[in-house]
């Protein structure tokens, strides 16, 4: 069975607000992504992050281009993914956040260290270590694909944050 994809673009282009009050109707957990340059810790939000596969194990995380976590993540080669809690909303913000401050981002959030460095956040629901396997362009972002090191749960009764329609919320 061949595969193909649409190259001609649509006669009317998509408007981007309508795209993305489109595409926020899909509910996602909702993860920090963390890596380690030298003494320095990069942490970023995001919901573009999902299972890709079983054999081998891998993962995948999209990495806005113009974000300073990409080319940290890139040199890296590492990273660490926690799917935070319900309690963790705080947390999601702040690692949203543009400009926010470099060094001390991680200091009001507790974590502890994997065993590549990444921080991975305290009383997450599961945590991910991973050694980048291969990135390929997606626009403007990257797709920053992980084989998975480590997999760890947390709390079993822990309540995921998701994300849906530009709010954090829980499932009912």
């Amino acid at each position: 069975m061949s595969v193909t994809a649409a190259v001609d673009p649509p006669e009317h282009a998509v408007d981007v607000a309508a795209y993305r009050r489109v595409v926020g109707h899909f509910v996602s957990g909702v993860t920090v992504v963390t890596t380690l340059v030298g003494r320095t810790d990069h942490a970023m939000t995001a919901s573009a992050f999902t299972s890709l596969s079983l054999e081998p194990l891998l993962v995948l995380v999209c990495v806005d281009k113009e974000a300073r976590f990409h080319d940290a993540v890139i040199e890296s080669g590492s990273w660490g993914v926690s799917i935070l809690s319900v309690d963790h909303r705080r947390s999601a913000e702040w690692f949203a956040m543009k400009g926010r401050p470099l060094i001390g981002q991680m200091d009001r959030h507790p974590y502890h260290r994997g065993a590549t460095g990444a921080a991975l956040l305290d009383g997450a629901v599961a945590w991910l270590e991973c050694r980048t396997d291969a990135i390929y362009d997606g626009g403007d972002h990257a797709i920053v694909v992980g084989a998975v090191l480590s997999a760890l749960e947390g709390d079993r009764d822990g309540q995921p944050l998701v994300y849906h329609r530009g709010r954090y919320g829980r499932l009912a």
